[in-house]
């Protein structure tokens, strides 16, 4: 496939999105449209949807690629995976009636009538910076493939790139916000699902193996290996620390993050919104299996046509990352190639446009207060959101600039766990406030605490093998959230009122 074909593609792709979007727009471009669908959505293709914003790009390329790592990885994502169902499960039966118990739009507005206005504020806050920093990171990592294996063959900078991609999620997504990525999102899911399950009956064709034939084979590869009970202490990947981690990092990334439960949120009710989450965990699992089973396949199929991993323009190192879109785009047939473009880009489109809305959403009511009923369909609020919708777009431009100027995977990675470091205090805020009813708060000390916990987990983070013998994972977020709930309980102090939320 050429580029010129590619770029054609892309831009065919957007229109159709555009076209969605345009459609959706004449039944409603108020708020109320663009922060709940007007509280109208269909609990099955919100479950649907889900799963594309939930996935992302990174998963698409990243996970087939760990699991040939240098590392060892094998399946032991699969681990993390089962932690999530845990964490989504959790999710639905603990924080969708709470929100939807206070007919929330913002998620943070709990913590206001939990614990005050500087503690709200705080959590917005924190939302606002990791989903900049995550979704920045994973659009990054997305848009590096395109460059490298489409626009540089047009000699198109790297920022230009950036810039025409958020220009084209932006020019559908400002009008009608939620509403439309409902739609758009169950479209590009559907692309990317597919997308997965087509590369894979291609990758078996050329290796000459039906799909009964490539699950005995995935089995006696080296790859397959899912549970891992090495050295509790030692070993990152131990079965209790993956479980743990993947449960609360989950309940943390997801059940108190605007950007997902924005959609659970824009259910009828609560039980449409938990059968969305029931019905989506199980998808999410399914599909999770899947995109490791595809992993294992192109690194046989890597092995028997002695295809190399390609190595990082800027430092040499081997990518596993691009390992995919490597034998997809170079190696297999115009259709795979054109399936696995179809696929990065709706798992791009649909993480991304989603965070964008989430950004705008939290601004525009944890800061702005555009959720009271008198600013719903004022005008002069839609446009002042259409300019808060704008000004995030620059934002992840300028963000993920700033990353590739660092030209070293190592330092990005580094930034994108800092960034996982700050939805520990939200995890500590909302464990507080769910399980001590009996304590009133300091107000104005949250914020202080909220910055010092995250301190306290990197420093631990960073000298727990030396100190204890033990090396932290994923897990490391409860750590996270329990420094910050021991800071909240000992300058909270008792009530003889118990608190109703």
């Amino acid at each position: 496939m050429s580029s010129t074909t590619i770029l054609i593609f892309i831009f065919v792709y957007f229109g159709l999105l555009l076209f969605v979007s345009n459609v959706i727009s004449k039944k409603g471009q108020d708020n109320d449209s663009f922060f709940k669908a007007n509280k109208n959505s269909k609990w099955y293709l919100v479950a649907f949807g889900m799963i594309g914003t939930a996935l992302s790009g990174v998963t698409f390329i990243s996970v087939p690629g760990e699991v040939g790592s240098p590392n060892g990885e094998q399946f032991k994502y699969f681990q993390f995976v089962l932690g999530n169902a845990i964490g989504f499960i959790i999710i639905a039966k603990v924080l969708l009636p709470l929100y939807y118990r206070m007919n929330l739009t913002s998620i943070y507005s709990y913590i206001e009538h939990r614990m005050g206005i500087r503690s709200y504020k705080t959590a917005a806050s924190i939302f606002l910076v990791s989903r900049t920093i995550s979704s920045a990171f994973r659009l990054y990592l997305v848009v590096i493939v395109l460059q490298r294996y489409v626009f540089n063959d047009f000699h198109i900078p790297f920022p230009v790139t950036v810039l025409l991609a958020l220009a084209l999620i932006f020019l559908y997504t400002f009008r009608s916000g939620l509403k439309t990525i409902i739609i758009t999102d169950t479209l590009q899911t559907f692309f990317l699902v597919s997308s997965v399950f087509i590369t894979i009956y291609f990758v078996c064709d050329s290796l000459n193996l039906t799909v009964l034939e490539s699950v005995s084979t995935i089995q006696k590869s080296n790859y397959s290996k899912i549970f891992f009970f090495d050295d509790f202490f030692t070993s990152k990947y131990h079965f209790v620390k993956q479980i743990l981690g993947g449960m609360f990092v989950t309940i943390a990334m997801v059940g108190l993050d605007q950007d997902l439960m924005q959609k659970n949120l824009s259910c009828k009710n609560i039980g449409e919104a938990q059968k969305n989450m029931f019905t989506f965990t199980g998808i999410f699992v399914l599909i999770n299996i899947i995109f490791l089973s595809l992993g294992a396949l192109l690194y046989i199929y890597a092995a028997k046509n002695n295809v190399q991993i390609p190595l990082d323009l800027a430092t040499g190192k081997p990518r596993t990352d691009l390992l995919f879109p490597e034998i997809a785009l170079n190696h297999l047939s115009i259709v795979p190639a054109f399936v696995f473009l179809l696929g990065i880009i709706a798992a791009t489109f649909a993480t991304t446009d989603s965070a964008l809305t989430a950004l705008t959403t939290s601004f525009c009511v944890d800061f702005l207060g555009m959720d009271k009923a008198e600013n719903l369909d004022n005008s002069k609020n839609v446009n002042i959101r259409h300019w808060v919708h704008f000004a995030f777009s620059i934002l992840l431009f300028l963000v993920i600039i700033v990353l590739n100027s660092f030209n070293d995977a190592s330092v990005v990675a580094l930034i994108f766990r800092a960034a996982s470091y700050t939805y520990g205090p939200l995890l500590g805020l909302y464990a507080f406030g769910l399980l001590q009813k009996s304590r009133l708060v300091n107000d104005k000390l949250i914020p202080i605490i909220c910055i010092i916990s995250p301190i306290f987990t990197y420093f631990l983070s960073e000298n727990s093998a030396q100190l204890f013998g033990y090396t932290f994972d994923n897990e490391l977020i409860i750590i996270n959230g329990l420094f910050t709930y021991i800071g909240i309980y000992l300058t909270s102090k008792r009530t003889e009122e118990k608190i109703s939320f």
